[in-house]
């Protein structure tokens, strides 16, 4: 095996011009409530103290200067202010104006990748018609970085010509989050296997729970919620931490919808639960095909509170609607989930590093279950000592799965690494190539994080593999491999099943 420092036969994927920066002026607007009740009511007395001239000289002047930067911007102002309404005597009688005004004092603008934008993946999806003959469309996702670290996902869209040429589709200029589904529906086993899991399982959770159908909505919750709270049976605490543990929950699995006309570019899933208050960190989507043909793509993503992490799974057939539900099981308090495009043998199966060291493998009945892992491979080379993990999910060819790895070495240095696994049994490594096949080079090493290339999915077209990846945790690039000798290689370097 080569050192680490050797060209002399390494298998380096070839860097395309392509250069993905942050822009700090993509921004979305986000509700602004500083300080407690008394505090807003002070501000909103304040703006009832104008007359009228004032509040339309005001009003002009934050028209000028911001709706050129927002759609909807006055509906935006409109929907902050009925957050604070409640607030304010004879609310109904106030002009259009104020109303508008007093919604601006409630409202703030937040660069979404202010400090970065890295960490990518990438997914087929339908053609267009105005697409040239043999190109392959893509959507590409970003972690999105701003103000106080809060990570969200961002989308780029493009396409990959018949010459592997890549072209991404122009930036809006605008940024937009989605509407939120204002009664979204669950499942009331999986609700119940979760509080389970969540240790807050109890008398009162089944009281609850039993009053449910076996479908219900946010709103069922809502009303059942409100009964047990009048019930005397139980003790006030009993009752407070189980109300408290099923809207946490429910508030985590939610259903949001971007209008049709906004962008691909312009949408932004930025963290709407308390669970993901700090952040959506690291989606990995990949364009899974159902055992009837149906594509939905999917996505694992680790949601932060700024203490804990809770793996979730978005869902979206269009990346109009998503859905996004808690992932439950033993298996899934980890990090860095990758689901592979299909079944295998009738199972579901998806990569993860439970022990933050080593590479493991699960298998599962249903999607949102995963109770069963083993390990796949611990690292073996110099350039993964310290851990090493997948860079998203598995992409299928006539020799087995490609697995684009990464791997951390001395001063935690990040490498992409590439193995292949059996096709029918994934848990089989047919081959492995032993030195990375991206490092950090000069310009790579400095950023937000230095020393780090990641990705988070790759795709191949025409014969050659496509990885976006993030460099320094800040942008991102593109790098390629062509297939034909990138499994030439693995050929060369075939192994015996650990």
């Amino acid at each position: 095996m080569m050192e680490i420092g050797s060209t002399a036969t390494t298998f380096i994927a070839r860097r395309k011009s392509i250069v993905i920066n942050a822009n700090i002026n993509r921004v979305i607007t986000r509700p602004y409530l500083p300080g407690g009740e008394e505090r807003i009511r002070n501000i909103i007395n304040r703006v009832l103290s104008l007359d009228e001239d004032q509040v339309g000289t005001a009003m002009e002047t934050i028209l000028q200067e911001f709706s050129h930067r927002h759609r909807y911007f006055r509906e935006t102002l409109e929907r902050n202010f009925e957050r604070v309404a409640g607030q304010v005597q004879d609310a109904g009688k106030l002009s259009r104006q104020r109303r508008l005004l007093i919604g601006a004092y409630f409202t703030a603008e937040y660069s979404v990748e202010a400090a970065a934008l890295f960490n990518p993946s990438i997914v087929q999806v339908p053609n267009q018609e105005s697409d040239p003959e043999g190109t392959c469309r893509f959507i590409m996702s970003f972690r999105a970085t701003g103000e106080g670290h809060i990570s969200s996902i961002e989308f780029r869209s493009g396409f990959i010509d018949a010459n592997n040429d890549i072209y991404f589709d122009a930036l809006s200029d605008y940024v937009r989050t989605p509407n939120i589904h204002p009664n979204p529906s669950y499942d009331r086993h999986l609700f119940r296997l979760k509080l389970q899991e969540m240790g807050a399982s109890n008398a009162v959770t089944h009281q609850l729970l039993n009053r449910l159908p076996d479908n219900f909505t946010f709103n069922d919750l809502q009303v059942k919620i409100t009964e047990l709270q009048n019930n005397g049976q139980c003790l006030p605490e009993e009752k407070t931490d189980a109300i408290d543990m099923a809207m946490w929950l429910a508030q985590s699995n939610y259903e949001i919808l971007f209008r049709k006309e906004h962008q691909i570019s312009e949408r932004v899933l930025f963290p709407v639960s308390e669970s993901e208050r700090k952040g959506i960190e690291d989606a990995r989507f990949v364009r899974f095909v159902d055992d009837d043909s149906k594509v939905i793509y999917y996505a694992t993503y680790t949601a932060y509170n700024g203490e804990t992490i809770l793996p979730q799974l978005i869902e979206t057939c269009d990346f109009l609607s998503f859905k996004v539900i808690t992932l439950n099981g033993v298996q899934v308090q980890g990090k860095g989930m990758a689901l592979f495009p299909r079944k295998i043998k009738g199972k579901y199966v998806m990569l993860s590093r439970q022990d933050g060291e080593n590479n493991a493998i699960m298998f599962s009945d249903y999607l949102h279950f995963w109770q069963q892992a083993k390990i796949l491979q611990e690292p073996e080379f110099p350039w993964e000592f310290i851990q090493m993990g997948n860079s998203g999910s598995p992409i299928e060819t006539p020799e087995g799965w490609l697995v684009v790895t990464h791997g951390v070495g001395p001063l935690r240095t990040y490498s992409l690494g590439i193995e292949l696994l059996d096709l029918d049994d994934p848990t089989r490594i047919i081959s492995r190539i032993d030195e990375p096949i991206l490092v950090p080079n000069a310009h790579e090493r400095e950023g937000y994080v230095p020393n780090v290339v990641y990705s988070c999915g790759a795709l191949i077209h025409r014969d050659e593999l496509i990885i976006p990846y993030a460099s320094g945790d800040q942008r991102c690039g593109i790098a390629t491999l062509p297939v034909p000798q990138l499994m030439a290689r693995l050929t060369r370097n075939s192994r015996v099943s650990s």
